[in-house]
Formats: structure tokens, C-alpha cells, sequence
């Protein structure tokens, strides 16, 4: 399944996007779902927050930071990871048409790469996806989260 990320979409690959329901509008141009939208109709991309939340049984703090090191190395558009023996918390930008595409992605994240980055098996207990300009405009006045600074896997 290809993810919601930069670059061209490909028509008749065998791979499937991520889209909302009644947004795709290069899905059905002249009722010829092969051809693709002209570049001013394809829906845009856009940069959006997300902090997703897990947690489950205690796991040593070795363990889960080799598996969040390991998340970020197969994950390069994460920011910042912080972790606790029963818990982590997972900051990033994810591309997306809209915030329903970037909630899924952000929502099988953790699934997807649980066996590949040998990630303890917790479950997504939260999750909050904003959009750029919502998260500037929170920093700006200084209320949620301050930039991901340092970037990288830390304790809590």
C-alpha cells in the first residue's frame, strides 16, 4: 500500500492510496478512472502535526529505545520520541491530503512497524493530528507542545 508522500501518484501500478470518501477527484475524470487528474485538479498535500500516543505492559527502557531508534531510522519524518517503561510518545509530520488520511496513517503507524522495528506490543491509547498553521499559531502563543528540540528517542 503506498503512503500518503511526496512525489507523483502513479495510475495502474497495483497500488493502492489513501484518499477520502468523495475527495479522490483523479479517480473518476470523463468516468475513465486509468486517466490522471491535470496537475490544477489533483488534490494538494499538506503538513500535518501528528503526536500518537501508546502504551501497554512495562518493557524494559532498552528494549523499547532500540525499537523507537529503529521506528525513526525506518521513519524519516520523525521528529522526536519519548518513552517510559509502559508508555511512549511519537511526534512527527506526516503529508496528507486532509486530516482523515493523516489520522490512518498515523493510526497503523505503530501496527505497521511493530514486527520490523521490534516495537513492544502496546496499543495507540492517543492520537492528535494538526495542521501547520494550527501548530505555529499554538507554539507562537505558547500553549501545546514547544518545537521538537532535541531532536531524537529520549526518556520522559
Amino acid at each position: 500500500m503506498r503512503r500518503g508522500r511526496p512525489g507523483p501518484l502513479t495510475r495502474g501500478t497495483g497500488e493502492r492510496t489513501l484518499v477520502s470518501v468523495g475527495n479522490d477527484i483523479s479517480d473518476d475524470i470523463d468516468g475513465d478512472p486509468e486517466r490522471e487528474a491535470p496537475p490544477a485538479e489533483r488534490a494538494i498535500s499538506r503538513l500535518w502535526h501528528v503526536t500518537l500516543s501508546v502504551s501497554g505492559p512495562e518493557t524494559p527502557l532498552t528494549e523499547v529505545r532500540r525499537g523507537l531508534e529503529q521506528l525513526a531510522h525506518d521513519h524519516p519524518f520523525l521528529l522526536t520520541s519519548r518513552y517510559a517503561t509502559d508508555h511512549a510518545e511519537i511526534r512527527y509530520w506526516e503529508e496528507a491530503r486532509d486530516l482523515h488520511d493523516a489520522a490512518a496513517i498515523a493510526l497503523r503507524l505503530w501496527g505497521e512497524h511493530r514486527s520490523t522495528a521490534g516495537l513492544p506490543p502496546w496499543e495507540t491509547v492517543g492520537l492528535e493530528v494538526i495542521d501547520r498553521a494550527t501548530y505555529h499559531q499554538r507554539v507562537a502563543e505558547g500553549y501545546g507542545p514547544p518545537p521538537a528540540v532535541p531532536v531524537g528517542v529520549h526518556p520522559f
